[in-house]
């Protein structure tokens, strides 16, 4: 089955650590971004991640809902079934979920995934993120570890964050943020390995100076090398096997060079969010700008049904996702990796 199990899950982080390459993975809101990135990676033969946000678990759930854990639930389900058509290894992740709303959106999920265990089936997500950079680090890693516990108890893997991404993103700003906050030392990789290691296995989001949003080019000054001193401090304490599986948040505006450097670094997984959602509404708006009358009937006219169904232009959102996609995965060099079938 093309959804991850816990088992398999692992086997793919493994191999990305030990091929120097990481896995893209896309924020999805809509059976339509699903069948995009699903595409993406059967296209590029990559092994993927797809992920929910608490926004887009809301926005999924409907307007008469707005429940952000029941969306995520529609929509991992939805990627369970739709995934099965496709040969490759999919893992399903939720993101930045903050200490406020851990209650309502990750308990929810670890109780959905419970469910689906005691029926046989494995869980529903395959990693959450529990988002503690908005508290002190201590406060953080005790959240962690108790999220950690339920996660590993389930197969889980839990995705931490210490130090800020800057910026904004699904309502969350930390834009007015010091330059000093957007950078984890040596030291809060060295603790973070401690605390978390001997409960299970887990995914950091390190910061080095990484910023949500759309920038251009050279915009965003990031220091990569700040997670090879942090994993140097890791390594050298607990030696070479204690290297950690690094996520590489806001991305935008990355220069190649940065972006390769990453991924020597230990970075197996990179968040795909602003960027895809560009590539999705270039094309609609494109369409709906070349058939202005059709779509809107202009005049009183009855414009042209062909030019309004939105399946004409979600179509085109889906594939413009689709192509960024397979550039993400030909940039991190997952494109013709994937262990499906060997494990």
């Amino acid at each position: 089955m093309p959804i991850a199990t816990p088992e398999q899950y692992r086997a793919m982080l493994d191999a990305a650590q030990k091929g120097s390459y990481a896995y893209p993975a896309i924020n999805v809101t809509s059976l339509t971004t699903i069948n995009g990135a699903l595409k993406a990676f059967s296209d590029a033969k990559s092994d993927g991640i797809i992920q929910i946000s608490t926004g887009g678990g809301e926005f999924a759930s409907g307007l008469s809902v707005k429940n952000a854990a029941f969306g995520a639930i529609v929509l991992a389900e939805a990627c369970h079934l739709l995934a099965e058509k496709h040969n490759v290894l999919i893992a399903l992740h939720t993101d930045h979920c903050h200490p406020e709303k851990v209650e309502s959106f990750l308990k929810p999920l670890l109780q959905a995934s419970r469910e689906r265990v005691a029926a046989g089936k494995g869980p529903l997500f395959q990693s959450h993120m529990f988002d503690g950079s908005v508290v002190d680090l201590k406060e953080n890693l005790t959240i962690s570890k108790e999220l950690l516990k339920e996660c590993a108890d389930l197969g889980i893997i839990l995705e931490v964050e210490a130090g800020c991404v800057g910026g904004e993103e699904d309502g969350h700003d930390t834009s007015g943020l010091p330059a000093e906050k957007l950078y984890t030392t040596p030291e809060d990789m060295l603790e973070v390995y401690e605390a978390l290691q001997p409960i299970g296995r887990f995914l950091f989001a390190a910061t080095f100076g990484n910023v949500h949003g759309a920038y251009k080019p050279g915009a965003v000054k990031l220091k990569p090398s700040i997670l090879r001193d942090g994993q140097k401090a890791v390594t050298d304490k607990h030696g070479a096997a204690a290297e950690m599986d690094l996520v590489f948040h806001g991305g935008s505006g990355t220069s190649s060079e940065d972006l390769q450097e990453t991924l020597d670094y230990g970075v197996v997984k990179m968040n795909i969010d602003t960027d895809t959602q560009y590539a999705f509404t270039r094309p609609i708006v494109t369409h709906i700008c070349s058939n202005i009358e059709g779509v809107l009937k202009i005049d009183g006219e009855v414009g042209n049904k062909k030019h309004y169904d939105p399946r004409s232009y979600l179509k085109k959102g889906e594939q413009g996702l689709c192509d960024r996609m397979k550039q993400a995965c030909d940039e991190l060099r997952s494109s013709g990796k994937t262990i499906f079938g060997t494990v």
